[in-house]
């Protein structure tokens, strides 16, 4: 559980009296959340050899005004498990006391993915844009392309016989105009 808190109070019930839990178990990084509920303080830190393996405290020497509150945060790196004990002293070694450790491997987080049925349904295609953000356009139908080509193309064959005066321009224009018609009939009579 990220996040936990292992809790201390000092001055409590009398000077430099600690209260701490006989012991704490979590599977991560946590923080010592010292409350002193009287005077000034000095509080001592210290992690022995087993839990110092795979954590580690920011300082062990810490200062508590009267009547605040202060967070020791207890970085755990790398894998495994341990167990240890973590001691706690006020005023310079006035009052001692000691907390049984147990930091435990996290547990692993299961990541599903819920499928909805819809995902296997066509999905509606909407049409493409160009550049300008607007609608590019769609021929209606691979015959009107063929027609739109056949215009173009009788368009310049008539340019050229207006233009040149030659029999070979007249019957290439021809030619071309009875092979648009062909493709037009053979474009109508497919639908």
């Amino acid at each position: 559980m990220p996040g936990d808190t292992l809790p201390v109070h000092v001055n409590r019930d009398s000077l430099h009296a600690l209260e701490v839990p006989d012991a704490f178990e979590t599977d991560g990084s946590f923080d010592i959340g010292v409350v002193n509920h009287g005077g000034s303080v000095h509080v001592h830190l210290h992690l022995d050899d087993d839990l110092s393996e795979i954590a580690a405290l920011e300082a062990s020497n810490h200062f508590v005004d009267g009547e605040s509150r202060r967070a020791v945060h207890v970085g755990v790196e790398g894998a495994g498990e341990a167990t240890g004990t973590l001691k706690i002293a006020s005023a310079y070694g006035a009052e001692t006391r000691y907390v049984t450790v147990r930091i435990t491997e996290p547990e692993e987080e299961e990541s599903t993915v819920e499928v909805d049925e819809s995902l296997s349904e066509p999905q509606p295609r909407e049409p493409d844009e160009g550049s300008d953000g607007g609608s590019v356009p769609v021929a209606a139908s691979p015959q009107l392309a063929v027609l739109g080509l056949g215009v173009a193309a009788l368009a310049v064959a008539a340019v050229l016989v207006v233009f040149v005066d030659d029999i070979v321009v007249v019957a290439g224009a021809v030619a071309v105009l009875v092979g648009v018609l062909v493709a037009v009939y053979i474009a109508l009579a497919g639908e």
